[in-house]
Formats: structure tokens, C-alpha cells, sequence
């Protein structure tokens, strides 16, 4: 944690929404005194005070912590321009239109850049994309999702060990079919 830097986003975000040291510390019911030790770097903010303190300047705690403010500078929204972002530990998947500052079960997550895989079967049938891997899925060595992006919609399949590693999807038009494999990471293929 560094003392510069939320002292400094402290007084930038405040000062941002045209707050006062005063209209900030009745936001948070502390005093103005505190408001003021914070951003002269001359204290920190209590433990029990950093969520209701991000969420009141519209930050993540992470961004707080870091003194950074992450903008998405993103303006043409298209999901085939989508960031995926994948939990080591849980498997929980972030999906992004832009680049983004993400955590989960206290690791920040990098977004996961996608490698070509032309073993993926792909089958049209009855209007839907029919999705199979040739992987033997185990609690050690298995596909964790399968994705179907379109210029403006995403498509995921959960899958888990000991079961087949396979989806259907809506024909949606033109896309990209992901699969994130837990060990070696994730893959795709344009359809």
C-alpha cells in the first residue's frame, strides 16, 4: 500500500466531483480532520473504511490501492474485441469490452490471450453450432468453459470435470468459439 499514492487518488477523485474535504468526510461519517490526514499522507484510511471509501469515489479497492483510476477508453463496443479474464484458483471468468483491473480470490487477473486450436469440431446443424473437444476431462486436466462471440453477443457453456467437453450454440452469425483449458490455457477458433 503506498501512502502517496491514496493520499493523491483520494484528493484527485474529491476534487473530481467538486467535493469538499468536509462533503467527502460526511459521505463517509468520519471527520473532516481524517479527510484531511489521508490526502496529506499523514494517515490511512481504516481497513473497514476502504470499501464504502472506493465505492463512494467510484473506484475498485484494487484502484485505490494502485492510485490509478482505470478508464475504458473502449468507444466502439464490439464483443469480438471482448477481454477474457480467468480465475487460477476458482475459475470464475471476467469478460470485458476493454481492458479492466479485475481480482478474484485475491489474485489480479491478467487477461488471457487466446491461441489457435484447429482440432476444435464444429458442427452446423438445425441452426445451432454444435461444439466437441477431443479432451479426456479429468479433475486434473479439463476444459473449463466453452464460448461463442459475435460482433455483440458472448455465449458461455460452464463445463466440469468428468463430464464431455462440448456445447451448442444459436447460430448468431459470424464469431469466434473459445475454450479455456485449466492448465494450459485458452484457445480459439473463428467460425
Amino acid at each position: 500500500m503506498n501512502l502517496m499514492n491514496i493520499g493523491f487518488i483520494i484528493k484527485q477523485e474529491r476534487e473530481h466531483r467538486g467535493w469538499t474535504q468536509k462533503e467527502l468526510a460526511e459521505r463517509l461519517m468520519v471527520s473532516e480532520k481524517t479527510i484531511s490526514k489521508w490526502e496529506t499522507k499523514r494517515g490511512l484510511p481504516d481497513i473497514s473504511l476502504l470499501e464504502p471509501l472506493a465505492k463512494t469515489l467510484g473506484m475498485t479497492i484494487l484502484e485505490l490501492f494502485q492510485g490509478e483510476v482505470i478508464i475504458n477508453q473502449n468507444r466502439h463496443a464490439n464483443a469480438l474485441k471482448m477481454k477474457l479474464y480467468v480465475c487460477p484458483i476458482c475459475g470464475n471468468v471476467v469478460t470485458a469490452l476493454g481492458e479492466g483491473s479485475y481480482s478474484c480470490c485475491g489474485n489480479q487477473l491478467l487477461a488471457q490471450e487466446a491461441e489457435v486450436d484447429s482440432t476444435i469440431s464444429i458442427e452446423k446443424m438445425d441452426n445451432r453450432w454444435y461444439v466437441h473437444l477431443p479432451h479426456e476431462m479429468t479433475k486434473q486436466s479439463y476444459i473449463s468453459f466453452i464460448a461463442y462471440v459475435t460482433t455483440n453477443q458472448l455465449h458461455l457453456v460452464k463445463c466440469y470435470p468428468e463430464q464431455e467437453a462440448s456445447a451448442e450454440f444459436p447460430i448468431l452469425g459470424h464469431g469466434i468459439i473459445y475454450y479455456y483449458h485449466n492448465q494450459n490455457g485458452l484457445f480459439m477458433k473463428r467460425i
